[in-house]
């Protein structure tokens, strides 16, 4: 890891097609969806590819076109897909729809018995997909998935750290996907095993009963960080923060703590284009940034920008260069030209 050069990403999740009523639409009203693909791990993979580094995804998808053109979707940004898995059987799907003004956006998940989560440990040979590795890279909505892979990451860390891959997880709670307690307890397994901790300050808390009577703002959120560094050890704690006004803007910033170091961000105070993708943007940023030798001063920057860039691109993939994310941390002018 350092200044140059290109280091091997391995990331593990499911690859959705997200349906989504066109504009604001209610999903009572549409009469066709948009269809584009995107996940979690996906998300962070195609980031990290744009900039400059080998990003590795590991999943599995039906064999039939529409599992073609999800790989499609991840081949055309430069990532590798050598380990995907194709079998019979359908893909996750999750619909989307917009929220506007004061009225929230709304997820509804159909991912019951997709190739992914019906996924066996002999599908994935992670002693070899993790050869030459760097990072390995998972998160909470991937563990909700239960059974056989909770098992697959399991295993996948275990033999991360016997290579000396640095481990990373978002932990990326959604209630909708599992219950606070199972959560909990399956997380906290998981977690032994990672380094590098990416979530939400205020939902961390609440998941590991991190109790504080500090009011919300930075001292608090550099206790949790704390608080988590004793639970788990983790070298590096990064949170993703954002202030709702509505449904259409947010403020977003972002906290770094390496034990010694505290840093934050900016705060960007965005008109959303999309807001989906906007944590694996930041969560690529901090893996990008840790690879590349730079302080935590320099990761919160660059994460927060990214996340930050993420919510005026439809769609769930960041689709925005180094330079540009580079450019709005140092404030660039807001017209390009070359």
């Amino acid at each position: 890891m350092g200044e140059t050069g290109m280091s091997k990403v391995v990331l593990f999740g499911e690859l959705l097609l997200r349906l989504s009523p066109h504009g604001n639409e209610r999903f009572v009203q549409a009469q066709d969806f948009h269809a584009v693909y995107g996940g979690t791990e996906a998300n962070v993979a195609v980031s990290l590819s744009q900039w400059g580094q080998h990003a590795c995804y590991i999943s599995g998808l039906p064999v039939h076109e529409i599992g073609q053109a999800a790989c499609n979707a991840l081949r055309r940004y430069g990532v590798d897909t050598s380990f995907l898995v194709k079998k019979e059987g359908r893909i996750g799907v999750y619909f989307y729809e917009k929220g506007a003004s004061e009225r929230a956006g709304k997820v509804i998940y159909d991912r019951e018995r997709s190739v992914f989560s019906l996924s066996q440990k002999e599908d994935y040979p992670f002693e070899m997909i993790l050869e030459g590795a760097q990072w390995f890279h998972f998160s909470g909505v991937t563990a909700a998935l239960g059974g056989n892979i909770r098992e697959i990451l399991h295993e996948a860390c275990r033999i991360a750290r016997k290579k000396h891959v640095v481990v990373s997880c978002d932990l990326n709670y959604r209630s909708a996907l599992w219950d606070r307690d199972t959560a909990r307890r399956e997380m906290t397994s998981l977690l032994k095993l990672t380094d590098v901790f990416i979530g939400n300050a205020t939902q961390t808390e609440e998941l590991f009963c991190i109790s504080s009577d500090l009011p919300e703002g930075e001292e608090r959120t550099f206790s949790a960080a704390e608080r988590l560094r004793e639970m788990f050890g983790f070298r590096l704690v990064a949170f993703s923060e954002r202030r709702t006004i509505n449904a259409g803007r947010n403020k977003i910033f972002a906290r770094v703590y390496d034990g010694t170091r505290r840093a934050t961000s900016a705060v960007y105070d965005m008109e959303m284009v999309d807001r989906m993708g906007g944590g694996d943007a930041f969560a690529a940023g901090v893996i990008d940034s840790v690879l590349k030798g730079k302080s935590p001063d320099e990761t919160v920057s660059f994460a927060a920008a990214a996340s930050a860039l993420k919510h005026s691109v439809e769609g769930d993939f960041n689709l925005v260069s180094e330079q540009e994310v580079r450019d709005l941390v140092r404030g660039a002018d807001r017209i390009v030209r070359r």
